[in-house]
């Protein structure tokens, strides 16, 4: 019996940070499903952590190794963002495909990596990065111009294969919003030549 209520007690304490865990999960869940809309909020505040990120790294010329791993992360993430959610060189699937000819019917480009997941993860990689940084752990002594050279040599070769892949199969990751005709103009047109 004592047993039993010891492990009552145990229960209780661990309880009120269940709770208080559970309230911080909804209301930060809460508050992404409220950012979802402002595209452009959401952006100006990660290019705000990135500046923070490159401030601190840049002052105390360290954490080199971190910062290439966190860009090889992001780069792995635009990958993901600027591919298809089903790949023409995969083959046949079940799923959407990309229309390969001019007669095929219009299907969206539907990405791999959907945007409001793409800015997660990037933001959630610079706060660990950033995070990181405090921790002289992860400040491994490294030529950081080599690891540079290095990213950019990977990005480039990254780049070319992606933009090959969307010539090759004619599709553009970018939607700038929704495609309009020159059907007001035509019937202005036309309205004119009657008279």
């Amino acid at each position: 019996m004592e047993r039993a209520s010891d492990d009552d007690d145990g229960g209780d304490e661990s309880l009120p940070l269940a709770k208080w865990m559970n309230e911080f999960s909804r209301a930060f869940q809460n508050h992404l499903d409220r950012s979802t809309p402002h595209t452009a909020g959401r952006w100006l505040g990660t290019l705000g952590v990135v500046a923070i990120y490159v401030l601190r790294v840049y002052l105390l010329n360290k954490f080199y190794i971190v910062s290439y791993g966190l860009g090889i992360y992001l780069l792995y993430l635009l990958i993901g963002f600027l591919s298809p959610l089903v790949d023409p060189e995969a083959g046949a699937s079940d799923g959407p495909s990309l229309p390969m000819k001019g007669s095929d019917e219009f299907k969206p480009f539907i990405r791999r990596l959907p945007e409001f997941k793409f800015w997660y993860a990037v933001t959630r990689a610079l706060c660990i990065g950033f995070l990181m940084t405090f921790s002289p752990v992860f400040d491994v002594p490294v030529f950081w111009p080599v690891l540079l050279f290095y990213w950019i040599v990977l990005f480039v070769f990254t780049m070319k294969s992606r933009i090959a892949h969307m010539i090759k199969y004619k599709y553009v990751p970018f939607n700038l919003g929704k495609q309009r005709y020159g059907g007001k103009k035509s019937s202005e047109s036309s309205s004119s030549s009657r008279d």
